[in-house]
This record gives structure tokens, C-alpha cells and sequence, in this order.
């Protein structure tokens, strides 16, 4: 997808739908399930930063006349649907709605709790954690 992305032949908009109904359903496969991390996010939000720069080329200065490459808010810009962690956030939330009105055996099957002790170590962020953080920063708390 590369050379697609950064042909010349194709224009900005058409590159923007490719990336919006071919690349980023590939991505997003399963994201209502997925516990991210920090790192996670961090990683995601990278790669729509490369393909947005991909699909937008290099900037013209308007100064010296040689281009550049574009800043991180600048292909946000002229992408205006909002960025990646986003979407998958608000997915995960919906999909929270689907789960609780599945019943309570399901609730139990996605979250993984068959009803055994945990570990003494840290245990590592679930599942539900991540829906908790999300409704939190929604500003809905649970």
C-alpha cells in the first residue's frame, strides 16, 4: 500500500478513502476486545501519523521553497476524523453495551474470571480495566 499511498497519480482525497475503508477496518480488526497499553496507543497513534504523512506527501515552505516533512498536527489537520485511539475507544465502550445486555455468562466468558485466586505479582490491565479508564475520560464514571 505503500506505493499507493504515495503516488502521485492519485489524489489526496482518494489516498484519505483508501486508508478509511480499505486500511484502517484491517487495523481495527477485533479493537473492542483489545486491553492497550500505553505503549500500545503510543504505537497506533505513530503509524496513523507515517500514513497520514504518506498520503499528504512533503510541505512546501513558503520561505525557502524547499520541502519538508510534515509535523505531527499538520496531516491531522487535513484528516479531520478523529485519530485512531479515539475510535477504538469509543468502539470499545459501544461494544460494553452489546456485553451487558448479553447476560451475565457472557460478561464472565469475555472479562476471563472462572473464579480462581490471582497471582501476587501486578496483575497486568483487563479488559475491563481499559472500559473503566475509557467511561473516566468520557468523564462518566462507573
Amino acid at each position: 500500500m505503500q506505493n499507493i499511498l504515495s503516488s502521485s497519480l492519485l489524489s489526496r482525497n482518494l489516498k484519505i478513502k483508501i486508508y478509511r475503508f480499505i486500511i484502517l477496518p484491517v487495523v481495527l480488526y477485533g479493537c473492542e476486545t483489545w486491553s492497550l497499553i500505553f505503549r500500545e496507543e503510543r504505537r497506533l497513534k505513530i503509524f496513523e501519523i507515517r500514513v497520514l504523512r504518506r498520503i499528504c506527501g512533503p510541505r512546501r515552505d513558503e520561505l525557502t521553497g524547499e520541502s519538508r516533512k510534515l509535523r505531527d498536527e499538520e496531516p491531522n489537520v487535513l484528516y479531520s476524523s478523529p485519530n485512531i485511539v479515539r475510535v477504538i475507544k469509543s468502539r470499545r465502550m459501544r461494544w460494553v453495551g452489546h456485553v451487558a445486555h448479553m447476560g451475565r455468562s457472557v460478561y464472565r466468558v469475555l472479562v476471563g474470571k472462572p473464579g480462581e485466586t490471582r497471582p501476587l505479582v501486578r496483575p497486568r490491565l483487563g479488559w475491563e480495566d481499559n472500559i473503566k479508564m475509557d467511561f473516566q475520560g468520557v468523564g462518566f464514571g462507573l
